[in-house]
């Protein structure tokens, strides 16, 4: 690993003022992907400055039913809150999924959703990627390309968006709050990840030196018998093949909204917009369910060795649905 300066701080003003400062700069929080690019040369900063000790970590009830999360909640803290356990199911099943309790008392919820894509061929600093390097092409449209993205992809990136918990804000329309040199703001959470396009290097539309500090999940009372459903290679901390994340609200079996985050799958984490209108005003029935899936994927563009994820992206959609609509979701 290459030497770089450090500096920890204890208020937002002054982490601000020092990466926003100086482009060679970083914020460090968990830890837990950032030390990994730190030591494959990916990430190559002159210094970092520790963050973990800004008081942006809480988990608020908001008086409508909602929750703030802070951006330095650790995965494990959200995870065991009784507010978010009994509201949204659906976040907790997600953070309990997508790595292991060390990794969950370690990681940040903004240093999840900001965490680098998975790709192998990112991770190799001799390999071509247009994430890394700009303009040097994409390795993995002719290379292995198995667990790469059918949804959302260019010519010049094709890899998926790794976070689960993310699967998850996407479909209850969460707000990001950023807070940086310009001041506050917020970013509509299916805003903070743009499609690769022409620009994969652009992973977020932050700026440097801006900081997550909260994510603002909206009162939703369906949220409660929401589910997240993840299907994998193998069953222990392993990244999605596929994963939807479902809301549902039906009456007299009919269903009023529905809302599908999908993981796995896409170069972003997707909302599954095509699904969720052919599913308004149709019977929660399986097949509604069966047409709406097939109608999201339609459009998807398979790699020369992924194909399969069409239909297991149908398939993963599909069940989590039955499971919503026969009032087993929740139960986090």
């Amino acid at each position: 690993m290459r030497s770089f300066a450090y500096k920890r701080v204890s208020d937002i003003a002054s982490a601000i003022a020092e990466v926003g400062g100086d482009p060679g700069s970083e914020f460090l929080a968990g830890g837990t992907t950032e030390v990994d690019m730190l030591r494959i040369r990916v990430a190559r900063p002159r210094r970092v400055v520790d963050i973990n000790d800004l008081p942006i970590a809480a988990i608020e009830q908001l008086s409508d039913g909602g929750i703030r999360i802070g951006g330095l909640a650790r995965m494990s803290d959200v995870a065991a809150h009784p507010a978010v356990r009994e509201r949204f199911p659906v976040i907790v099943q997600a953070l309990e999924k997508g790595a292991s309790a060390q990794l969950r008392n370690m990681a940040t919820m903004g240093g999840n959703l900001m965490q680098k894509v998975r790709c192998s061929y990112f991770r190799d600093v001799h390999q071509a990627c247009n994430r890394r390097d700009p303009g040097t092409g994409c390795a993995a449209i002719g290379g292995f390309n198995r667990t790469h993205a059918v949804l959302g992809t260019s010519e010049h990136c094709v890899a998926t968006h790794p976070s689960d918990v993310a699967v998850a804000l996407t479909a209850l329309d969460a707000i990001i709050h950023l807070q940086g040199p310009d001041g506050a703001r917020t970013v509509a959470f299916d805003d903070f990840f743009p499609l690769p396009g022409d620009t994969p290097e652009r992973e977020h539309p932050i700026s440097h030196g801006e900081l997550i500090t909260a994510i603002e999940v909206p009162a939703d009372t369906a949220a409660r018998t929401s589910h997240y459903l993840k299907v994998r290679d193998r069953e222990s901390y392993e990244f999605a093949l596929a994963a939807a994340a479902v809301i549902l609200r039906v009456e007299g079996g009919i269903v009023t909204e529905a809302r599908i985050g999908l993981g796995g799958v896409a170069t972003k984490p997707w909302r599954a917009r095509r699904a969720e209108a052919h599913l308004t005003g149709a019977p929660a029935r399986a097949e509604a369910f069966e047409d709406a899936a097939a109608a999201e994927m339609a459009d998807a563009v398979p790699q020369s060795m992924n194909a399969f994820k069409i239909t297991l992206a149908q398939r993963t959609m599909v069940r989590a649905l039955n499971t919503v609509a026969a009032g087993r979701g929740g139960n986090a």
